[in-house]
């Protein structure tokens, strides 16, 4: 739009920083080579970050790099959320063009918030998984994009970062591990008070091996002296570097400024304030080009030409040469894609806002937002919202600024950047006593039809309970629970009013519908922060709605009320507030609360005893038409699918279902989704006897990247339970602490509770402590064990009765021994047997307690051998078969003998096959004392891999390994993790005697290895 405007007092030639450098250059080459890397520096404000970061491009871009650069606004930023990443992206699309498109081809929905321009954004995803999504997507465009090229992301300013953007840069450097890709960022050190938010991103960022951090100190004497050279063509002299460098303190935008104020000369000579000198620079301008200098400044970081060009209202012409004088004399200069201006430097800017008048500001501010109203093309579309808001409040007008401020809200949550919703509604707080009433009620009615303002009438006038229900779900959504819980009590407040004396009248319905909606809010961010387990404020809630016409609300309460009693107090009277938070979700088309309810109702279903009718109802609620268009619905129902099958002892099916939630997961870019049902699967797998594809799960399960606490104790669980199976006590029982850690507060759940309570039973009676086993069985199952949780209470009983037969004889374990007994039986009246793995369990518990007695148990474990030989878990069938051959042999008798040995022989072979260590010991230990071989003469011998120690998966790893595979590939053709495939070639070498890979394939194929 300029041409070419040359500056005479910049450095024509960049001086020092020749560690800094090299450090950017060593970052560029380890992200040639593959290993994504991130820079992130900081310097006082005018130390030559963006010339140095400048300068490095500059040679990376000639080195054959792509380059983008996206920065940060310092003007409501809060509205403007990713603004540095999308300007980044939008650079990329622009010089890459078709291959970028292609990279996100079928993600446009969903990347649209970051690149409006792709389209239409996806509405239909819910904000928590949407967000996810948005940035695990993010990573993989970046990833596609530099797998065959060196790509450079310079983010600058930092320091004015949006939450937003802050997080998905956190996110980035986390997840990136794959491509050719360098980040660089900059910040301003100075601006970091002790409570700025980059201050803990740093240190997070400094605890990543991938990033560096480099602070830019100022220029010593002699740079500085060199830096003047460059500018005035000529050495300094003594008086003079002395001068500048005093004045300076070797800031090198000072030096500059100096420099220029020695060649040109200034009025009245070096200013003594070094923000009064820039504006010296200013002031020598033409009056017309101050005019316009001052307007850009109020117009924010960058002001596009058009928009600039509305609010001076010079023609077009007349503004180009205007900004022409103003950049030669290196005041403003063109934004990269030429279309805007900025301030050459930030500190410029500062001075010249800081010379306008109180009320020349909000003039300004004024005249931009009208021209933008007038003309909404001004800007970019996802600009717009933004800027208005924040010219509409700088221009100090309530009225106008409270709707713009909502618009913004909006655009902000459509863009899931919920922090900077959160901060601009908390402005909406701001300014709603200054809006006359009715200007107030129509900008709340606008927000409830863009769904602002979720479980409110919105038949009826908004009202400021209706903003702080916006705003509480805004702050809950950026993670500020407490400022959602408070903004809940003060709403609560104003609709409970101010009591007089004696009782509190009922509120009138609409304040009842509101009421209770606060009241299901407030209940789960108790549950949340693990405050209390909610149930004066769900119950409350119920009350209230219980007499008032149907509703959402209503059947969001209800639907919450069911989910509480499952988890708090289940039993069969909670089928009727289910049903009842079905209907009323039908009703009231509240489909997706009700697709939550409709699995709630099919849990209770399968557990009173109609398991069919169950399954078929959580098939259906993640299989209609609105399900299918909520990934995050279909995902949960592929994992509460799975569970439920688990908990019936139909496990292959849950491992397809979980196989195939997973995969969904992974492809729709949700990582704790994609682990957490990966927990279900590895639960299942480990019933199944496939315990190595158990691990691999696991460790797929712990390495994605966002990866919750609750989901890493999940899995910890499960490795808990492998480890004792394993004989592996001690891993076990840290394991166990470390799932109890993340999945245990201070209101624990039974599905964690009763499963860790049986993995402690069971290391106590693998020590010997039965008294243990006894207290710790009182503390788990108390009154009884609660409905719905039999998949957890029969395991729990049958290892608390194994530990008692196995005690017998014991001189501790007598006394208490018959109350004991007497207290599994008991738990176990009322526990339903209509599942035939629940019966089996029954029939193995009871056969234990006969023997614990003292009592002949061999006819009860013949029908549990029956009854476990029908059911998929090689595990129990093998169990029930050693304790049926322990009962014979006890018992004596005319073929008791060969019976035994043949059980035996059959439940080691599995106990073998597995790697139950425990169970192998316990069958090799029976059959010694019998005297009964457990391996037959015609038994084949051992394979050579099996001799050597192989697992079947080491020998599926050893393969590809001797056909070339490296380790990512060996993951991709096995579907594990190039970390787990590391794992089994490190196993590999030793148990072959080799020092590498080379040499364990020559051993494979020397062996016959590989034909076996």
């Amino acid at each position: 739009m300029l041409g070419t405007v040359h500056s005479s007092h910049m450095s024509p030639v960049f001086v020092a920083r020749d560690a800094e450098l090299a450090a950017l250059g060593e970052a560029l080459s380890r992200a040639d080579a593959g290993e994504p890397r991130a820079l992130v520096i900081g310097g006082e404000a005018g130390v030559g970050k963006t010339r140095l970061l400048e300068e490095f491009l500059g040679r990376a871009a000639a080195d054959g790099a792509v380059v983008a650069v996206g920065g940060c606004v310092e003007t409501g930023a809060d509205a403007l959320p990713y603004h540095p990443v999308s300007t980044a992206l939008r650079s990329l699309r622009r010089q890459l063009g078709a291959e970028v498109d292609a990279a996100l081809a079928g993600q446009e929905g969903e990347l649209a918030r970051l690149l409006p321009e792709l389209g239409e954004m996806d509405r239909e995803r819910p904000e928590t998984d949407g967000r996810a999504r948005l940035f695990e997507l993010t990573v993989r465009l970046l990833e596609r994009l530099a797998a065959d090229r060196t790509v450079v992301l310079a983010l600058e300013d930092l320091h004015w970062a949006d939450r937003s953007t802050r997080e998905l840069l956190s996110y980035l450097l986390r997840a990136l591990t794959d491509g050719r890709l360098l980040i660089v960022a900059t910040y301003r050190a100075d601006d970091l008070h002790r409570r700025h938010p980059l201050r803990p991103a740093l240190a997070e960022y400094e605890r990543l091996r991938t990033v560096t951090r480099i602070e830019l100190p100022r220029f010593d004497r002699n740079e500085v002296r060199r830096q003047l050279a460059t500018i005035r063509g000529e050495t300094p002299s003594a008086q003079v570097l002395d001068r500048v460098f005093e004045r300076s303190e070797g800031n090198a935008f000072f030096v500059e400024e100096l420099a220029r104020s020695l060649l040109e000369g200034s009025p009245g000579g070096i200013s003594d304030s070094l923000l009064d000198l820039l504006l010296v620079r200013v002031e020598a301008l033409p009056d017309e080009v101050q005019r316009v200098v001052r307007i850009a400044a109020e117009g924010g970081s960058e002001v596009e030409f058009r928009l600039l060009a509305a609010v001076t209202g010079l023609a077009e012409d007349e503004l180009i040469e205007t900004l022409r004088t103003a950049v030669g004399a290196s005041v403003l200069q063109p934004s990269g894609e030429g279309e805007s201006f900025r301030f050459r430097h930030a500190l410029m800017r500062e001075a010249v806002v800081g010379d306008l008048l109180p009320g020349e500001r909000s003039r300004l501010s004024r005249r931009y937002a009208e021209a933008l109203e007038a003309d909404p093309l001004l800007v970019r579309s996802e600009d717009r919202a933004g800027r208005l808001a924040g010219y509409w409040f700088d221009a100090r007008d309530p009225a106008r600024a409270l709707p713009a401020v909502i618009a913004a809200a909006v655009a902000a949550r459509g863009r899931h950047a919920f922090a900077e919703q959160h901060q601009l509604l908390e402005r909406a707080l701001e300014l709603w006593d200054d809006v006359p009433e009715e200007l107030r009620r129509e900008a709340i009615r606008h927000s409830a039809e863009d769904c602002l303002s979720p479980g409110m009438p919105g038949d009826l006038p908004g009202g400021f309970v209706d903003l702080l229900a916006a705003v509480t779900v805004a702050a809950r959504l950026a993670g500020e629970r407490e400022r959602a819980l408070a903004l809940c009590k003060r709403a609560l407040r104003e609709l409970d009013g101010d009591p007089g004396p004696g009782s509190r009248p009922r509120p009138a319905p609409n304040d009842a519908i509101r009421t209770a909606w606060f009241l299901t809010e407030r209940y789960q961010l108790l549950r949340d922060l693990a405050r209390s387990d909610g149930w004066d404020e769900i119950s409350r809630a119920q009350a209230l709605v219980r007499d008032l016409p149907p509703s959402p609300v209503h059947a969001y309460v209800l639907t919450h009320a069911a989910h509480w009693h499952v988890v708090h107090r289940p039993g069969p009277q909670v089928i009727e507030i289910a049903e009842r938070a079905v209907e009323l979700c039908r009703a009231t088309d509240a489909e997706i609360i009700g697709i939550t309810a409709q699995q709630t109702l099919a849990w209770l279903t399968m557990h009173t005893g109609d398991v069919e009718a169950g399954l078929d109802l959580a098939r259906g609620a993640f299989s209609g038409r609105l399900a299918r268009a909520n990934a995050a619905v279909v995902l949960r129902g592929h994992g509460n699918l799975s569970t439920a099958l688990h908990g019936i002892g139909r496990y292959t099916e849950a491992v397809e279902t979980a196989e195939e939630g997973s995969d969904l997961a992974e492809r729709h870019g949700l990582p704790d989704i994609a682990s957490f049902i990966d927990g279900n699967l590895a639960e299942s797998l480990i019933q199944l006897g496939r315990w190595s594809d158990a691990d691999d799960v696991l460790d797929r399960a712990v390495g994605r990247r966002g990866v919750s606490v609750r989901t890493r104790g999940q899995a910890a669980e499960q490795r808990a339970e492998l480890a004792l199976a394993r004989g592996a006590y001690d891993e076990a029982r840290r394991r166990s602490a470390e799932s109890d850690d993340s999945t245990i507060g201070p209101y624990p759940e039974p599905q964690h509770t009763l499963v860790m309570a049986r993995v402690a039973i069971a290391l106590a009676a693998a020590d010997g402590r039965i008294l243990d086993v006894r207290s710790l069985l009182d503390t788990a199952v108390g009154e009884a064990i609660p409905f719905g949780h039999e998949r957890y209470g029969w395991p729990l009983l049958y290892e608390a009765a194994a530990a008692e037969a196995r005690a017998r004889g014991l001189a501790v374990a007598e006394p208490g021994r018959g109350a004991a007994v007497g207290r599994i039986r008991e738990a176990m009246q009322g526990q339903p047997v209509f599942v035939p793995l629940w019966a089996a369990y029954a029939l193995m518990i009871e056969a234990e307690l006969l023997t614990a007695e003292g009592r002949d148990a061999t006819a009860s474990w013949t029908e549990a051998v029956t009854a476990t030989e029908q059911l998929e878990p090689p595990m129990l069938s093998a169990t029930a078969r050693f304790r049926l051959a322990g009962a014979l042999l006890a018992q004596g008798g005319a073929g008791s003998r060969e019976a035994a040995g043949e059980l035996l022989r059959r439940a080691g072979a599995v106990a073998r096959e597995l790697g139950a260590v425990p169970l192998a010991t316990e069958i090799g230990a029976l059959a010694d004392r019998a005297r009964i071989p457990l391996r037959q003469e015609a038994e084949p011998a051992p394979s050579r891999a099996g001799a050597l120690g192989l697992t079947a998966r080491e020998r599926d790893v050893l393969r590809l390994v001797a056909a070339g595979r490296s380790n990512r590939e060996i993951a991709q053709e096995l579907f594990i993790s190039p970390k787990t495939a590391s794992v089994h070639v490190s196993n590999i070498l030793p148990k072959l005697g080799a020092s590498g890979r080379g040499e364990a394939a020559a051993v494979a194929h020397r062996l016959g290895l590989l034909d076996e």
